[in-house]
């Protein structure tokens, strides 16, 4: 059997979990619309976009030196800004737990990184929008996550510019029409 080498995207040597802000962009599989719909230039989010919400802001309850900054979920993708702070030792992640309270416990492990706060985001949602669509199994996210490491002041305010005006913005954005895209 052929083994598939997949190109990693990530600044080579760079170390993911020391303190600083990252521009996070996350994008549903083959960009389908499952979080609601942009009307007159703001998002209105459904039951699976308000889930994918409370999970977002849930990241600092699993990860205290994890602060959220701008962010918004969009029809087919979401982006967010993360802010990492100083480590605070062995962090415990609570039970992921599914809409019917069953839940399993994860190890404790040492300080975050991005990777470790995407992926259990996108585990929980995509494990939770599987059971509310009755689709068990079927891919909620793209693979992988484009991140941007936020360098400076001026970069963070670029970018929660972008972010806030991505709504307003998306009858120019190249997916509008992609699955479920526009009426």
């Amino acid at each position: 059997m052929q083994k598939r080498n997949r190109k990693s995207i990530r600044l080579k040597g760079y170390d993911y979990s020391q303190p600083g802000h990252y521009f996070i962009t996350i994008c549903t599989h083959q960009r389908t619309h499952l979080f609601g719909e942009v009307r007159g230039g703001k998002m209105v989010l459904n039951a699976m976009g308000t889930f994918a919400d409370a999970c977002w802001r849930a990241i600092p309850d699993h990860y205290p030196n994890v602060r959220l900054d701008a962010y918004v979920i969009m029809p087919n993708h979401m982006h967010g800004v993360l802010e990492i702070g100083e480590s605070v030792g062995a962090v415990h992640e609570p039970p992921i737990e599914n809409i019917h309270g069953a839940g399993r416990d994860l190890p404790l492990q040492n300080t975050p990184n991005v990777s470790k706060i995407i992926g259990r985001f996108k585990m929980t949602t995509a494990k939770q929008i599987n059971i509310l669509r009755g689709t068990p199994g079927v891919p909620v996210w793209q693979r992988n996550y484009y991140e941007h490491i936020v360098r400076d002041d001026d970069a963070l305010n670029r970018i929660r510019q972008y972010v806030q005006n991505n709504p307003a913005e998306w009858q120019n954005d190249d997916n509008f029409d992609a699955v479920g895209g526009a009426p």
